[in-house]
């Protein structure tokens, strides 16, 4: 595939990162179009053609735009379907592989959101994910059934839950559990993961001295 008809629109350590992570594991080429957050390029005007919310990951694959990390993760696996990222279409855990891509979106981010923000949670009927200690049990007795997220199968949802949940311990946003705890390791020994870190760690510096630069 030409690089060019791929364009992963990213910036270091946020969301992102996950998705570089992604196309690390898919040998996905890509042309790399960074933005540094650090002095805004995110909320420039050529960006927020793309994204008008000015968030990242986005992707632009043969000319179709796809923004939102869940939408992306589904995307990408199913454009390089020869890496058995994901389960294919007929595949008996496509449903479940599914679910818990969503779940991430629609339940946990929530979530995780409203308590960091101290939000007096609301009638649990009207909450998307109910309430939060059983959206986090939800997940934990999953990740008990096996070493990943579809047991056995390593695949794209544990690059979008491994990286979000190492963040998650690191603020203290989740519970310090061993399930949590052990899944966050299994994922983060992952080659993928450590390259993209480290590509990642060095592109943060690369802007923060960048920033600082033009703040002097």
């Amino acid at each position: 595939m030409n690089t060019e008809s791929l364009i992963f629109y990213h910036s270091p350590q946020t969301r992102s990162s996950g998705v570089r992570i992604l196309l690390e594991e898919l040998d996905a080429p890509h042309r790399l179009h960074v933005l540094n957050m650090k002095i805004g390029e995110q909320r420039n005007p050529e960006y927020t053609a793309i994204n008008p919310m000015g968030k990242v990951p986005a992707i632009s694959h043969n000319g179709t735009l796809v923004t939102e990390q869940v939408a992306i993760y589904i995307y990408l696996t199913d454009a390089f379907p020869e890496k058995g990222l994901a389960p294919a279409i007929g595949d008996p855990l496509r449903g479940s592989y599914l679910r818990w891509i969503a779940y991430y979106g629609s339940c946990f981010e929530p979530a995780v959101t409203d308590k960091a923000l101290q939000r007096e949670p609301g009638n649990a009927s009207m909450m998307p994910y109910g309430d939060f200690d059983t959206m986090v049990k939800t997940l934990t007795d999953q990740l008990a059934k096996g070493s990943y997220i579809l047991g056995e199968r390593f695949s794209a949802a544990d690059i979008l839950w491994g990286t979000a949940l190492e963040w998650m311990v690191m603020f203290k946003l989740i519970p310090d559990i061993a399930v949590i705890n052990d899944y966050v390791q299994r994922v983060a020994e992952r080659p993928s993961v450590q390259k993209i870190k480290m590509a990642d760690a060095e592109l943060a510096s690369d802007h923060e001295r960048f920033a600082k630069a033009q703040a002097e």
